[in-house]
């Protein structure tokens, strides 16, 4: 029997310790659970991880294939290789810009690391992004612009001491069910609560203490809502917003009317109130892609910073805390070369580039002047620019891009290569597919959305058709540029990477393989071999006369207790006060519901490990209020859309299937797996596109809304390429739409409906 493995578990960024075994004979996983020892879950373990692990549902791809006359048919590696070579070789010769690198927050930090190495020094190309842009940019550049760096200062540590849970746009009881449990367990104290902000009652918002639900669109008129309330109500912490901040005056001059901003935001003055009570206490405020996935995301996210800073709510127990839903993300904006050189390098700083150019041994004019134009600019300039080839690692924009179609039809103008473990929608467009290793058959680390640094081990041999994304990037970058890798191993280029950083904001240099062998986790900035960084910018006061510490429980405000120093020029933390601006498609006589995506308990990764095959990913459920089906659809009588008593009925993630979290993790009932029928099959059709969709009548849906699971690859044929203009992530959760009933008659209960 193979002996057990520990691991990170990646499906998403909580970063759970898992230990697995592999078959007896063959390849492949026998077995996965939590660890127990692991310092992040300590044996706590959701089920969709470990299935996800040792079953993927997925289609494997197990040999390389290159398209000969127009289909993808079985070649070797060398053959692969070699016509990669040569269209990229061509390429680059003609310009340098005319290959695009698409990366992932699924790669190891190592792979992360060689891709933006290979990305940036060897190819020199300005459009290299990756899947974590339509996903965490906003968070990203709200955190730089209030405290000088990326990443959320507070850690799971602080969960417990929290009295105020407050979850804005963010549905962690689906998506990160092991942290929901700590939540969950932390709000259930006395005297403490758990408050969601989301225009949809989600299974996370059914649990809630006070389930505060504003318009789509509504979440920055509502933050600066709650803020001129507290400004308004003398709940400010003057002295640390003197002693610690800079911009509260101006902040102060921009806010609104409380009242009036909570009308826009279609949300009660009294929930206003409620929000601002909450503050009072030590409170972290969570948010997930309601708020990034939005041209205001910035200032969204500035906006509940700035909410975090005005009423003291930074120190342990409490702050800004961002929820990651790719799982090494963090490690993709660390290591990856993508918005900053590694460790948080700025991108712009002369001796960075120098420093950087030296280490890979590649001339510094041969590295961009600018990080690029983000995904969606990076599709367009297929069209309107210098790209002729794309390089996609472990992800697929065909279904995970705004306006779907039309990113399909773009790369199928270029020389594309897709280097996946499993067949998908962007592979089947694909010049040459290459297989790549998965989770428990590669080896390296990982960073969570806490900024905790562990290991991923592999736990079974590969077949012999694929290899890791580490040994294809390497074995391609030298390939077209002699020497650029010097190292190849994973720990090799680890301590590569972590050397780069040393002396930075994202400093990893005091760690290595050998030190999380021993400590099996580590939190950057690490810049030594002891160092292990908790709560970020603090140093917490010493004890006071009766013998208490910092601890959130014994002060009024968590601020007060402690020094605080943030990488700024001025070396205090900066006020957003942003006003944001219009959303870009408001509805209208034409199309007059607003759609809405979110996360489904088994959309992770555009589903492509839960989905048997790209060629039937079954049907998209729409979840529209019972109301709003009647209404737009011109029919009466519940019989319109109620379930044929025979059929299974629509798919719905059920509460119980994502709060199964133990040692072993519990049993789920996958029942919705087998659910094929659906009363009532409708168009929803935008300005650009329109999909075949089964309705799930949901009073958890507000009325007007049309609800769509965002990974199902049909989804993003209808949400629009608008993006944030400082963060460049796209506007996937607001666009303008209609539903159409179908031209022929469909069998409902009591009936038919014409």
């Amino acid at each position: 029997m193979p002996d057990w493995v520990s691991t990170t578990c990646m499906r998403c960024a909580v970063g759970c310790g898992h230990v697995q075994r592999g078959v007896d004979v063959g390849y492949g996983l026998d077995t996965v659970r939590g660890d127990a020892a692991h310092p992040v879950n300590r044996g706590l373990a959701c089920q969709r991880g470990v299935e996800e692990t040792a079953d993927p549902d997925g289609e494997w791809l197990t040999q390389p294939l290159v398209r000969r006359g127009g289909e993808l048919r079985k070649t070797t590696w060398d053959v692969a290789l070699a016509r990669i070579v040569e269209e990229f070789g061509e390429t680059i010769e003609r310009d340098r810009d005319g290959v695009a690198v698409l990366g992932s927050g699924q790669q190891t930090n190592e792979a992360a690391y060689a891709l933006g190495k290979l990305a940036r020094g060897g190819f020199g190309t300005r459009y290299y992004d990756a899947n974590t842009t339509l996903c965490m940019a906003s968070a990203v550049n709200a955190y730089y612009d209030a405290f000088g760096s990326d990443a959320p200062p507070c850690t799971y540590d602080d969960i417990p001491d929290a009295e105020s849970h407050v979850v804005w746009g963010a549905n962690p009881r689906v998506a990160h069910p092991v942290m929901f449990r700590w939540i969950s367990d932390s709000a259930d104290d006395p005297d403490s609560e758990l408050i969601v902000v989301d225009p949809v009652e989600s299974e996370t918002a059914e649990t809630a203490d006070i389930h505060v639900s504003p318009d789509l669109g509504g979440d920055l008129d509502l933050a600066r809502a709650v803020l001129a309330h507290v400004v308004e109500t003398g709940r400010v912490d003057e002295a640390f917003v003197s002693e610690s901040t800079a911009g509260f005056d101006d902040l102060v001059a921009g806010l609104p009317n409380a009242r009036a901003a909570a009308d826009r935001a279609g949300v009660p003055f009294d929930t206003v109130e409620k929000l601002a009570d909450a503050l009072d206490d030590p409170t972290l405020i969570y948010w997930g892609m309601g708020v990034n996935q939005s041209v205001q995301g910035t200032d969204t996210a500035g906006a509940l910073i700035d909410c975090c800073l005005a009423t003291g709510n930074l120190g342990p127990g409490s702050g800004p805390f961002s929820l990651t839903g790719q799982a090494n993300s963090m490690g993709t904006r660390v290591c990856s070369s993508k918005g900053g050189w590694p460790g948080q390098r700025d991108f712009d700083d002369p001796e960075s580039r120098r420093l950087v150019a030296e280490e890979w041994d590649v001339p510094v004019d041969r590295l961009p002047d600018d990080t690029g134009p983000g995904p969606v600019g990076t599709i367009e300039a297929i069209a309107d620019g210098p790209i002729e080839a794309v390089y996609a690692v472990a992800t697929n924009p065909v279904a995970g891009a705004p306006e779907a179609e039309r990113v399909a039809e773009h790369l199928e103008d270029t020389f594309l290569v897709v280097q996946d473990s499993f067949r998908t929608e962007t592979t089947e467009l694909a010049d040459v597919v290459l297989p790549a290793a998965t989770w428990g058959e590669s080896d390296g680390t990982a960073i969570n959305m806490e900024r905790t640094v562990s290991r991923v081990r592999s736990a079974t041999d590969l077949p012999s058709g694929v290899r890791t994304d580490l040994n294809i990037i390497t074995t391609v970058g030298n390939a077209l540029f002699d020497g650029l890798f010097e190292v190849t191993d994973p720990e090799s280029m680890f301590d590569e990477f972590a050397g780069l950083t040393a002396g930075t904001l994202g400093d990893c240099s005091g760690i290595s393989y050998d030190r999380l062998e021993e400590e099996l986790a580590v939190r950057w900035p690490a810049p030594d071999a002891e160092s292990s960084t908790d709560y970020r910018y603090f140093d917490p006061a010493d004890e006071d006369a009766d013998g208490h510490g910092s601890g959130a429980a014994d002060r009024e405000t968590p601020a007060a207790a402690g020094d605080w120093s943030f990488p700024t020029p001025s070396g205090a933390a900066r006020f957003a006060g942003a006003t944001g601006r219009d959303l870009p498609e408001p509805v209208d006589g034409e199309y007059p519901l607003t759609l809405t995506t979110a996360r489904e308990a088994d959309g992770y990764n555009t589903g492509v490990r839960s989905r048997e095959s790209p060629d039937d990913p079954g049907p998209v459920v729409a979840r529209i209020h019972p109301d709003t089906v009647v209404e737009h659809l011109g029919v009466t009588g519940s019989d319109a859309v109620e379930t044929d008593p025979g059929s299974p009925g629509p798919v719905r993630i059920d509460a119980a299937n994502v709060d199964g979290v133990g040692v072993e993790a519990a049993e789920l009932d996958d029942a919705d797996s087998d659910a094929d029928t659906a009363a009532l099959e409708i168009r929803v059709e935008s300005r650009r596109g329109s999909v075949t969709a089964r309705v799930d009548p949901d009073e958890a849906i507000p009325e007007g809304v049309v609800w769509l699971p965002i990974h199902h690859p049909d989804t993003n044929d209808l949400t629009i390429p608008a993006v944030d203009p400082q963060s460049a992530e796209p506007n996937l959760k607001q666009c303008a739409v209609r539903i159409v009933a179908p031209d022929r008659p469909v069998a409902v209960a009591g009936g038919e409906l014409a």
